[in-house]
């Protein structure tokens, strides 16, 4: 078992990122053609001389054009960000798009009026595609997980493997069972000839204390599956983040018996082709 431990961490990759990776440019585009109207309107606020006037005559045509004023400065508050005004209060930020004073005071307290003004942006509609290509920069870490998911589907559709992707384990009665109250999804689910396999995958780059946390909640579920005639859990896990919480996936190495990366994956392959 030490010995293939060992060949287990030698075989962990750096990185699961394709250039695919780093920027989801669909749901930016969607993004921004969602505020796109408001923003056109918002252009005419580029270069005036009357900060208030421009503010007025846009607040006469459609006054919820100020509603998405928050994205302006990279974020996203859906009414729930709060900040502190000038008095100190604390306040939700949509709130300064409330009337055309408070819509003021925001332009001039985040220092947009200033940008507005002096003509350094052009076009909002393209100020704002870079903020979403920024905003989105945030999503990578969650984005890693569907790309580890992705390469093993794409794993098993390449050898032919008929699977499921998000089954909860409320589907059968006796993994309910032994696992409790809490219900839980797993990533694939393969129904082969001698077992229901009930698989977990996750890709890890950098440590850090979830990388503990993961190994303990899947050192906790396996055993209660495993008891399950014709049930096993496996997981599939990659990463050099491990090397940081090595000891802790070794004690669930040792533990649960089907655990593989992207290399040994082809000996599970092999073990559902039996």
């Amino acid at each position: 078992m030490e010995k293939n431990f060992g060949t287990f961490m030698s075989q962990l990759r750096e990185t699961n990122q394709t250039l695919g990776f780093f920027c989801d440019f669909d749901k930016i585009s969607n993004n921004v053609e969602n505020i796109k109207l408001s923003l056109c309107m918002l252009n005419s606020l580029i270069g005036t001389n009357d900060l208030r006037r421009s503010v007025e005559t846009i607040w006469g045509r459609d006054k919820t054009a100020f509603s998405i004023l928050d994205t302006l400065i990279a974020v996203r508050s859906n009414g729930q960000k709060k900040v502190l005004n000038a008095n100190g209060e604390c306040v939700a930020l949509n709130s300064f798009f409330e009337s055309v004073d408070s819509v003021v005071e925001y332009l001039e307290d985040t220092g947009l009026a200033h940008i507005l003004k002096e003509g350094r942006i052009k076009n909002l509609v393209d100020y704002v595609f870079g903020i979403e290509t920024g905003l989105d920069s945030n999503a990578r870490k969650n984005r890693s997980g569907h790309v580890m998911e992705n390469m093993v589907s794409k794993i098993f559709d390449d050898n032919n493997i008929t699977y499921r992707k998000e089954v909860y384990s409320k589907e059968w009665t006796d993994i309910k069972r032994v696992l409790g109250d809490d219900e839980k999804r797993f990533d694939f689910v393969i129904e082969a000839h001698q077992k229901t396999y009930l698989i977990e995958v996750n890709f890890y780059s950098g440590g850090g204390s979830k990388l503990n946390e993961v190994a303990r909640a899947y050192t906790d579920i396996a055993p209660k599956v495993n008891s399950v005639p014709n049930f096993e859990f496996v997981w599939i896990t990659d990463g050099i983040g491990w090397k940081d919480a090595r000891t802790k996936l070794h004690e669930a190495y040792n533990i649960i018996p089907s655990v593989y990366n992207l290399t040994s994956i082809s000996d599970f392959l092999k073990l559902i082709k039996e």
